[in-house]
């Protein structure tokens, strides 16, 4: 179809409905930052847009976590309080005298254990994926408040802070740590054999389980893959809030996921899309951050993140 519509010019091309879905996130990106740049002066300034990167950031690396599951044909609801996990062992290690070091990797492996605790109870015990971490999300918030008890963590580390606030030039330490995630996903899908084998799995499980693909390891694994970053995006959480909540950023789930299928990724599996995905981010960051120059309530915010995962849900059906 695709040559067809090159073949016809271009014409045709912006009538073909793929199109639309397969770009939708950079047309949404263009036409959101435009409209924003007419509406208020303030959002093309430099300390606004380093700020919307900063933030945006954090979801790229929450969204690949999320791109990790949803290739495979799964979804991890149970992002919503990996996160504040995360972000609260951070706390309690650093606070214990583990150090910054010892507090990251504790962080990471936290984020990590979930994610494999997912995969096993999805794979070995045949739970539906939502039903799983929709589970978990439940277990999870409420170990992470009997664990902090409830309180945040106050830390104060001169390496977090120049994580924060730190660059190479103009280029934010946040942005390169996203990057780096989002190359990394994108050489995993691209040009490995676990790469492949994932997105086998996620396009037509019966037929890569006859072609000798372990499924059940490859569904644990991404499991896994995903809480990692999780714990990735907790630790760029803290370093910019310096401090560790049971509570922060529960609300980055929908976004996580929206951000994948506005990106091009189908919710069905089989198909991944890392530029789509920061493209994806990109838009749901920039709609908040317009909202919040515009002095807009944030009690509309989140309908506006709604509409993103139903209009993502929609283009998905025309994706190619």
């Amino acid at each position: 179809m695709a040559e067809t519509a090159t073949a016809a010019g271009p014409g045709a091309r912006l009538r073909d409905p793929t199109f639309w879905g397969d770009n939708a996130a950079l047309i949404g990106l263009i036409l959101i930052g435009a409209a924003f740049s007419l509406l208020t002066p303030y959002f093309l300034t430099w300390g606004n847009i380093t700020a919307l990167l900063v933030s945006a950031s954090i979801l790229i690396v929450l969204a690949t976590a999320q791109q990790f599951t949803i290739v495979a044909a799964g979804i991890d609801l149970s992002i919503a309080a990996n996160l504040p996990w995360s972000a609260v062992v951070f706390g309690l290690t650093y606070n214990a005298g583990w150090g910054t070091a010892g507090a990251i990797i504790a962080a990471i492996a936290a984020g990590a254990l979930v994610g494999t605790l997912n995969g096993l109870i999805i794979a070995k015990l045949k739970v539906n994926d939502f039903i799983a971490t929709l589970g978990m999300l439940g277990v999870m918030s409420g170990v992470a408040l009997i664990a902090s008890n409830g309180q945040s963590f106050s830390v104060f580390s001169t390496f977090l802070q120049t994580l924060a606030l730190g660059s190479i030039g103009p280029i934010r330490y946040f942005y390169l740590i996203a990057l780096v995630v989002v190359l990394a996903a994108h050489i995993v899908f691209k040009y490995t054999a676990f790469g492949t084998h994932v997105l086998a799995t996620g396009g037509n499980r019966e037929a890569a389980r006859n072609m000798g693909i372990p499924i059940d390891r490859m569904r644990v694994a991404v499991y896994a893959i995903n809480g990692a970053l999780v714990g990735v995006a907790a630790v760029l959480l803290v370093s910019r809030t310096g401090g560790a909540d049971p509570s922060i950023a529960t609300d980055e789930l929908l976004s996580s996921i929206a951000a994948v299928v506005l990106g091009g990724s189908s919710l069905f599996g089989g198909r991944a899309s890392m530029l789509g995905t920061v493209a994806g981010a990109l838009v749901l960051t920039t709609l908040l951050n317009g909202f919040t120059l515009l002095q807009v309530s944030s009690f509309y915010q989140p309908i506006a993140v709604g509409v993103v995962v139903i209009a993502a849900a929609v283009l998905s059906r025309f994706q190619q």
